[in-house]
C-alpha cells in the first residue's frame, strides 16, 4: 500500500485503519506527518519509480504488526518525541545508503519497546465520576476518551437518631486533581429520596468535603447532595439520604413544639449544615490517615513531648535539691 497522498490524507488514513486494524500503524499516522513519511522513502529510493513504491509498502508493513491499541493520555508527548527521533534516525540511515528493508523493521521494533515502557492506562473505578486520571488516547482515530461512567453516584443511606449528629464525607475512590477542587452542597427536603437536581436547594454554609448536622431533627430528613468540581467542571455528584429516627424527648409538649416552630421562621438551610472539623481521633480512624509520613510525624511529636517532660522533671528536681 502506498503512502497517502496529501489531498486524501484523512480519508485514506481512515481506510488504512479499517483495513489493517493495526494500532501501531495508526500511531504512526497520529505522530508523524505525510511529508515526513514521503521524505524518508524519497531519501531511501529516489524521487519516483518502482523502488519508491516498494519503500512505501515496506514502511506500512513494518509498522503493521505492532500490538499497541491505546496509551495513557499523559504519555502522548513521550510517544510523539519517540516517533520524532525515529524519523530522524531513518533519515540518517537513508542518507548513509542503508537499506529500508532492514531499517523499517528495526525502527518498528524499537517503537514497540518504547510503547511497552510507557505508563499503563489506569483502570476506570466504578461506579461514577469523570476520572481524568484514567483518560486514554486511541491511536486508531487519534482521539481520547474517559471512563464511560455517570456523574451521579448511587445514593448512600444514613440513619441517625434524633438529637444526634450526622456526618457526610464527600469523597470518591478515584484520584482527584491536586488543585482547583471545590465542593458544593445542596439539600432536597420533605423526606424525599432523589437524584433529580430540580428538587435541591443550595447550602451555602457548607464548604469542603466534610460536613455535619447537629443536632439532627426530623426536618433534616431528606437527600443531601455534594458536587465535586474542578475549575467549575463537575467531576462527580454524591447523594446522602438522611433518615431520622427516634421519638421526641420526654416532656416535650405540643406548646414547646409550636414555640420551636415559630423560632424557626428563617430558612432551614441557614442553621442546618456546618463544616465538619474532625477531631484527632476521627482523623486517625480514617483508613488513609495512618500513612508513613503521618506515622513519622506522630512519632516525632511523641518523642518531642517525652523529651520536654523529662526536661521539666529534671529542672524541678535540680531546683528542689539545690534549695535544700
Amino acid at each position: 500500500m502506498a503512502l497517502l497522498a496529501p489531498g486524501s490524507a484523512v480519508p485514506s488514513a481512515l481506510v488504512a485503519l479499517m483495513v489493517f486494524r493495526a494500532p501501531a500503524w495508526a500511531c504512526l499516522l497520529c505522530f508523524t506527518s505525510y511529508k515526513e513519511r514521503v521524505r524518508i522513502c524519497q531519501i531511501f529510493a529516489g524521487i519516483e519509480g518502482p523502488e519508491l513504491e516498494k519503500c512505501e509498502e515496506a514502511f506500512t508493513a513494518a509498522f503493521k504488526g505492532l500490538l499497541d491499541t491505546e496509551i495513557n493520555y499523559d504519555e502522548r508527548s513521550h510517544l510523539h518525541d519517540a516517533f520524532t527521533q525515529m524519523t530522524h534516525s531513518l533519515q540518517e540511515t537513508a542518507t548513509a545508503q542503508g537499506s529500508f528493508k532492514v531499517a523499517f523493521p528495526d525502527a518498528a521494533e524499537k517503537m514497540r519497546k518504547v510503547i511497552m515502557q510507557l505508563k499503563e492506562v489506569r483502570a476506570c473505578i466504578p461506579p461514577c465520576g469523570l476520572q481524568e486520571v484514567a483518560r486514554r488516547f486511541h491511536c486508531r482515530g487519534c482521539y481520547s476518551t474517559v471512563c464511560d461512567l455517570p456523574l451521579d453516584c448511587p445514593v448512600q443511606d444514613l440513619t441517625v437518631t434524633r438529637g444526634h449528629q450526622a456526618k457526610f464525607s464527600c469523597t470518591v475512590n478515584f484520584q482527584l486533581p491536586k488543585e482547583e477542587v471545590t465542593y458544593s452542597w445542596k439539600f432536597a427536603g420533605g423526606g424525599v429520596r432523589t437524584q433529580d437536581v430540580s428538587y435541591f436547594e443550595d447550602l451555602p454554609r457548607a464548604r469542603g468535603n466534610l460536613a455535619r448536622i447537629r443536632p439532627v431533627q426530623p426536618a433534616h430528613r431528606g437527600t443531601f447532595s455534594c458536587v465535586i468540581l474542578h475549575d467549575q467542571l463537575p467531576l462527580a455528584r454524591l447523594y446522602f439520604f438522611l433518615n431520622v429516627t427516634g421519638a421526641p424527648p420526654r416532656g416535650e409538649t405540643e406548646l414547646q413544639v409550636s414555640f420551636r416552630e415559630v423560632l424557626r421562621w428563617a430558612p432551614l438551610e441557614a442553621e442546618m449544615i456546618e463544616p465538619w472539623r474532625p477531631s484527632l481521633g476521627e482523623l486517625l480512624a480514617r483508613p488513609e490517615a495512618l500513612t508513613l509520613s503521618n506515622q513519622c510525624l506522630l512519632a516525632a511529636v511523641a518523642a518531642l513531648a517525652s523529651v520536654s517532660a523529662t526536661l521539666v522533671v529534671w529542672m524541678f528536681f535540680r531546683w528542689y535539691f539545690k534549695g535544700n
